[in-house]
């Protein structure tokens, strides 16, 4: 398993003093208000404040209690003992040089000293023989629920932009070595917008004859739509429209939609394009975890 070490976005040196300007100075401040509360005050010094809201209720300024001042001073001096411990004040490090990314590495690196040779056995294994395994599947589920279904769902259903990994239906392909590449390397989706190009009515022309492709309907020139859907879009789609997996290109003859199928939808992808991501998991996870999140996604459509 790599290590990483991540950098933090705000790269500039006064985002670091900016931090510990506030953090420093609301813990000076802190002191400071305890202490001119930090006074003992007779009878005869007690006074009204000035708010009052009723005629039997008045607020006076009676100093804190002693117990609950003891109290604020122990929150502030453990405020300064966890700064000097921890980091928190950007500038500074904190002496026992604790990091989240430092946690993290650590606990992978257990983690891969008490799996990692499960995972090493697996890799030596046919992935369609681990779709079958159920051992390497619930593990591969565990994958696939950590890493995978913030986009793809807990059922891997998929949603709008995301594709459904069920139903067989795959833009790169669903043999074992193009589901491998597709996680391990990740995807990137390059279709263009042609609204420039074909204006308010050549968008809805052409929409009207992707929609006819896979049996629907829409107002729109299905002639002048096929027109220029085959000077524009065969390159990808295929003069038969049925898609291309080297490219990502969907087939538009069926009823699969990665971005749904109305009317405004389709409208919005010839007009404006698509751009999804798939995001490389192969050096994050690394072979022996990406072999079996493979078997798990495999097992998905083979099952279905």
């Amino acid at each position: 398993m790599p290590e990483y070490d991540l950098m933090s976005d705000f790269t500039s040196p006064f985002w670091a003093w900016y931090i510990f300007i506030i953090v420093a100075g609301s813990i000076i401040w802190l002191f400071y208000l305890l202490m001119t509360q930090n006074k003992e005050k007779r009878n005869t010094d007690i006074k009204p404040t000035g708010h009052k809201w009723d005629e039997n209720l008045e607020e006076l300024n009676t100093p804190l209690p002693r117990w609950w001042l003891q109290l604020f001073y122990a929150t502030n001096i453990f405020a300064v003992g966890y700064l000097i411990l921890y980091p928190g004040l950007a500038v500074f490090d904190g002496v026992l040089g604790w990091s989240s990314v430092g946690a993290y590495n650590e606990e992978m690196e257990a983690a891969d000293k008490k799996f990692g040779e499960q995972y090493v056995n697996y890799l030596k294994q046919d992935v369609a023989e681990l779709a079958k395994n159920k051992d390497a599947l619930t593990t591969g589920s565990r994958l696939f629920s950590t890493y995978c279904t913030q986009c793809h769902g807990s059922d891997a259903g998929g949603g709008p932009g995301f594709p459904n990994l069920r139903d067989g239906d795959w833009l790169y392909g669903g043999d074992v070595a193009q589901i491998k590449q597709t996680i391990a390397t990740g995807r990137q989706a390059a279709m263009p917008g042609w609204g420039a190009v074909l204006g308010k009515d050549g968008v809805k022309n052409v929409t009207a004859y992707v929609m006819s492709l896979s049996g629907k309907k829409t107002a729109g020139d299905l002639d002048a739509g096929k027109e220029k859907f085959q000077q524009l879009c065969v390159a990808c789609h295929g003069a038969d429209a049925q898609g291309n997996i080297a490219l990502g290109a969907p087939n538009l003859t069926d009823q699969t939609w990665l971005y749904g199928g109305s009317r405004r939808s389709i409208e919005k992808s010839v007009a404006d394009g698509r751009n999804g991501r798939m995001p490389a998991f192969g050096d994050f996870l690394g072979e022996g975890k990406v072999h079996l999140l493979t078997a798990y996604v495999y097992s998905l459509s083979v099952d279905n």
